[in-house]
C-alpha cells in the first residue's frame, strides 16, 4: 500500500524548516527518520499534504559534551550513533546498551532520537531512557526555544507536549555521577520486536555503598513510561538489600495499571513489571 500524494520539502536550515512548518500549519508533517511515519502514511493513518524532511539540517545531528559533563544530542541523531558512541560508552553507558534493543540494525541506522520521542510509542525505549536520566527536551519554533523535562514531555499514547509549529531540536542529559550504577531489561516476543514490558533504573552510591539517589522507570506496560515514586524512599540513605529490592518491585507492581492488547494481557504485564524491576535493581548492584 502506498501513501496518497504529498508535497515533499527538504530545508537545509532549522530556521527554514520552522518557517515552513509555521506557514503550512496542520497540512504539514515533519519527518525525522521515517521509521514510524512512513508506515503510517502507507496505511493512510497519516495523510500530510506537505512532508518536511529534516535530514539535510546538519545542526540537528551529533552527540556532544556540555560544560559540566552533560551530553547534548541533536534531534536528528540516529539510534546507531548512540549505540556506537565512544563518548557515551565512557560517560553514559546505559544509553549505548539500551540502543542495542531498539528494533533492528536497519531501523537503528535511520530512526532518530527526536523522531522516536515525538512519536511517543509506549513501547519505545527512548522515552524511558530520557525519563530515567532526567533529560530535558529542547523544543524550537519561530517564537524561540523552550525546554521541557522528559518526564513531562510524553503525555499519553502518541501524545506529547509539542504544540503546532514546534519540533524537537535537541535532547540534553545531565552529567553522569561517577558512582552511578544502572540496570535495564525488556521482554519482547523476538529480539527487535516492540517491548511488551521493560524496566530500567539508576542507583547512585556513596563510598560506603549506600544509595544516595534512585530512579526506577517502567515502560511499555502503560500508555507512557511510569516513574516508580516509592523507589527513592525505599532505597535512598541505606545499603540496598534483597528485602529493599523486593519492596521496590512490589511498589512497582502496585503503581502500574497495565494495558491489555494483542501482544500481552494486563495480568502478564503486571507479573513482568514486578519481575523486571527486581532484576534491573540486582543488575545495577552487580555492575
Amino acid at each position: 500500500m502506498k501513501p496518497p500524494r504529498f508535497q515533499y520539502e527538504a530545508p537545509s536550515t532549522l530556521d527554514e524548516a520552522l518557517r515552513r512548518l509555521a506557514d503550512l500549519g496542520d497540512g504539514a508533517k515533519v519527518i525525522a527518520g521515517g521509521q514510524s511515519l512512513v508506515p503510517a502514511m502507507n496505511m493512510r493513518l497519516a495523510t500530510p499534504e506537505v512532508l518536511i524532511d529534516l535530514g539535510r539540517i546538519e545542526s540537528l545531528r551529533g552527540i556532544r559534551e556540555l560544560p559540566g559533563g552533560g551530553i547534548q544530542a541533536g534531534a536528528m541523531t540516529p539510534h546507531a550513533a548512540f549505540e556506537r558512541s565512544e563518548l557515551l560508552q565512557r560517560r553514559m553507558p546505559l544509553i549505548p546498551e539500551v540502543m542495542r534493543f531498539v528494533a533492528h540494525a536497519q531501523i537503528r541506522n535511520r530512526g532518530t532520537i527526536g523522531g522516536s520521542l515525538a512519536h511517543a510509542d509506549p513501547a519505545a525505549e527512548w522515552q524511558a531512557v530520557c525519563i530515567a536520566l532526567d533529560a530535558t527536551i529542547v523544543i524550537a519554533s519561530t517564537q524561540g526555544c523552550r525546554r521541557v523535562k522528559a518526564v513531562d514531555f510524553t503525555q499519553d499514547v502518541y501524545t506529547t507536549d509539542l504544540q503546532p509549529g514546534e519540533l524537537i531540536e535537541a535532547v540534553e542529559f545531565p552529567a553522569w555521577p561517577s558512582q552511578r550504577r544502572w540496570g535495564f531489561e525488556e521482554v519482547s516476543r523476538r529480539r527487535g520486536d516492540f517491548a511488551i514490558t521493560g524496566a530500567l533504573c539508576t542507583l547512585d552510591l556513596d563510598a560506603g555503598s549506600r544509595c544516595t539517589q534512585a530512579r526506577c522507570v517502567v515502560f511499555a506496560a502503560t500508555s507512557r513510561p511510569l516513574v516508580i515514586e516509592a523507589a527513592p524512599g525505599l532505597l535512598a540513605g541505606r545499603v540496598v538489600t534483597d528485602a529493599a529490592i523486593e519492596a521496590v518491585a512490589d511498589a512497582a507492581r502496585a503503581a502500574v495499571d497495565p494495558m491489555s492488547d494483542h501482544h500481552a494481557s494486563a495480568e502478564y504485564r503486571l507479573e513482568l513489571v514486578q519481575t523486571l524491576m527486581a532484576r534491573v535493581l540486582r543488575q545495577a548492584l552487580a555492575s
